[in-house]
């Protein structure tokens, strides 16, 4: 896997702190950093999600692929899958994540309240990287609600 990051601020006195990422299955993400009133060259413009935002959704992003995937390989009616992430990160550098909690709503017919539940467990203890990855630093937790059609 690769990505290239390159800063879009290179050029001229108030830079700011824009990136472009690409990726290599050739998409484009774009990061930046909070205004900084104090000192506007070191703050981004609010244009783009922070990278931390942009790790947490891919956070997201990885387990709620697992879950769809775990419950309709189960032969699940699934037909929506949302999850909220909230998150806490440590107040000194580095500023990494020490709390995450998933609030995953699951849609379907007929779908066991068990069969999510274990989903989202062996999203979280096997199959989802980034969280597994997060969860070194950062306590996670899961929550979920079914919701019938």
């Amino acid at each position: 896997m690769e990505c290239t990051v390159s800063w879009t601020g290179a050029t001229g006195a108030r830079s700011g702190m824009g990136f472009m990422a690409e990726t290599g299955s050739g998409h484009v993400i774009a990061m930046d950093g909070a205004p900084d009133a104090a000192n506007p060259a070191n703050g981004g413009q609010n244009l783009a999600p922070r990278p931390m935002e942009a790790i947490l959704a891919g956070t997201g992003g990885c387990t709620a692929y697992d879950v769809v995937l775990i419950l309709r390989r189960g032969r699940h009616d699934v037909r929506g899958c949302t999850v909220k992430l909230s998150s806490e990160r440590a107040s000194a550098d580095p500023k990494v994540f020490t709390r995450i909690h998933m609030h995953f709503t699951v849609t379907g017919r007929n779908l066991p309240p068990v069969a999510v539940e274990r989903a989202i467990a062996l999203s979280h203890e096997k199959y989802c990287s980034a969280s597994i990855m997060l969860g070194k630093t950062a306590e996670i937790t899961t929550a979920f609600e079914v919701v019938a059609l």
